[in-house]
């Protein structure tokens, strides 16, 4: 077996991945028709070439269009199956996707409506797929503060229903996580965990602020780390990891080349670190092809592959009795195409 073809066998776990930014092209046809809304291609090869990502600009005008898209409960629940079954079909095991629910709401959306359609679509792929979903709500950081309260409340009010953490994305600059202190604040004395973007578009000062005031727990991107190498210290003896999903970096321009990307330095200063895609068809990635670049790109070797694979789900935020049998499935498997030559040659 050769190294691309186990570590496209390999389980793997996700922990930095938007739900509306991962819906299939396919998909979107489906629900533009069933809608009636107009989108500015008719085919699943045009919808591609829309989709991949030009500038933020364009980024925002397809987020956009696949919002319009989702006016019912049936259609979250289209969503969330047909992206479950794109994560069975690379063996992953369980992933923490991220929805701002404040934006639906936002564009009238009842809660009930999308509610409804996530935990069908969930409960769908557990038993269709055996794929296991987490949601992490996430505040739109440049949106009008009552989003953030919204999120805030209901983000809670589900954790029942598989919210785990809540999340905090949009626009870094000028909007500094502690105007975001006392949501993190109800959401964790709730039983939530913080799982905040920072690091991204702006440097090692949006970290700082995320650890210091959100109480982070992991970061969501967290590459500009590596200008300050005493954050890279702290996130390393802290054991805070890092959700790096290096094409998104690419793509949006945080890095000119893989080459140009922390990822590398970041894990040999003992930062633990997990590979993501955060949108896979706006980037035109998969997962797959995000764990593969850790050997084409960065150099690992297989044994390392595994253990920063095995990061995301130590990390995740499955109860500790669940995680320990997640770890070790994923050893045992493993294993299992270690002995079938797991790419050595």
């Amino acid at each position: 077996m050769s190294i691309e073809e186990y570590l496209r066998r390999v389980p793997k776990v996700e922990l930095h991945v938007h739900l509306e930014g991962s819906i299939l092209p396919q998909t979107l046809l489906t629900l533009a028709e069933r809608n009636r809304v107009e989108l500015p291609a008719a085919t699943p090869e045009d919808l591609r070439e829309w989709f991949t990502f030009r500038d933020f600009a364009h980024f925002i005008e397809i987020y956009v269009a696949i919002t319009r898209c989702l006016k019912h409960a049936e259609d979250y629940e289209l969503l969330v199956y047909d992206v479950g079954k794109e994560l069975a079909r690379q063996n992953v095991k369980y992933a923490e996707m991220t929805f701002s629910a404040g934006t639906h709401h936002a564009l009238g959306i009842a809660d009930e409506t999308f509610l409804r359609g996530l935990s069908a679509g969930r409960a769908r792929v557990l038993a269709d797929f055996g794929v296991r979903i987490g949601w992490v709500f996430d505040i739109v950081r440049d949106a009008p503060m009552e989003r953030a309260e919204y999120t805030t409340g209901i983000a809670i009010d589900y954790k029942d229903e598989g919210v785990v953490a809540l999340g905090i994305g949009g626009m870094e600059k000028g909007y500094p996580a502690s105007e975001f202190a006392a949501f993190f604040e109800r959401a964790r004395a709730a039983g939530l965990h913080s799982d905040p973007h920072a690091g991204e578009h702006v440097g090692p000062s949006s970290v700082w602020e995320a650890v210091r005031d959100l109480h982070a727990e992991r970061i969501g991107h967290g590459v500009r780390s590596i200008e300050d190498p005493a954050l890279v210290e702290y996130l390393a003896e802290h054991r805070i990891p890092l959700e790096i999903n290096p094409t998104s970096n690419i793509r949006l321009g945080v890095y000119p080349d893989y080459a140009s990307h922390p990822l590398r330095r970041l894990h040999d200063a003992g930062v633990i670190v997990t590979v993501n895609t955060d949108d896979p068809p706006m980037f035109n990635t998969t997962l797959n092809q995000e764990v593969e670049l850790l050997h084409s790109a960065f150099g690992f070797e297989v044994e390392t592959i595994n253990e920063i694979l095995l990061n995301a789900a130590r990390h995740s935020f499955l109860p500790v009795e669940e995680k320990k049998v997640l770890v070790d499935e994923m050893i045992a498997e493993m294993a299992r195409l270690g002995e079938d030559g797991s790419g050595e040659g």
